[in-house]
């Protein structure tokens, strides 16, 4: 896939990818604030691609630290799984807010790149089924298409079995 050029700073996640030359798609898409799909499934439709293929990202509270998991749109995160993955004891959903403040973004939009903080993130290993993933640019609407293996540099994440 071609290096897509992007509005430099259109959203930190897309500033991310461009200054560390990384290779990816940009997918706007019309967000439809009534659609009773999830936010992922509603791009995965208005994309063409598999649910299968969008991921989701999650914010967690680990034994007090966030932690962003990064799962399919078409699974749950296994918060025991995700704890393992870290080597913790126990993980819950991050408040809202509080994942809001943490990574700059909104919910709906929080995209594994570009964080206002680094937080360690973990990835679902069915990626690695994947050439491309898809996850969110940063905002409503907009989706990013990257490999898994410049998500995980790019986050210094890692990969484990995450979905159910």
């Amino acid at each position: 896939m071609a290096r897509k050029k992007t509005v430099r700073g259109a959203t930190p996640a897309l500033t991310a990818l461009e200054d560390a030359g990384a290779t990816h798609g940009v997918h706007p898409y019309e967000h439809d604030p009534s659609s009773d799909l999830s936010y992922g499934e509603e791009a995965a439709a208005a994309l063409g691609v598999p649910a299968a293929q969008v991921f989701k990202t999650l914010v967690a509270d680990v034994d007090g630290d966030l932690v962003v998991a990064v799962v399919p749109v078409t699974g749950t995160l296994d918060l025991k799984a995700l704890a393992r993955a870290v080597g913790a004891k126990r993980a819950t959903m991050a408040d809202v807010g509080r994942a809001e403040r943490a990574t700059g973004y909104v919910a709906g939009g929080i995209s594994p790149l570009g964080q206002r903080a680094r937080h360690r993130t973990v990835l679902d290993d069915s990626a690695e089924t994947f050439e491309l993933v898809y996850v969110s640019g940063g905002r409503r609407g907009l989706d990013v298409s990257v490999t898994p293996a410049d998500l995980l540099r790019l986050t210094r994440g890692t990969t484990a079995p995450l979905a159910r």
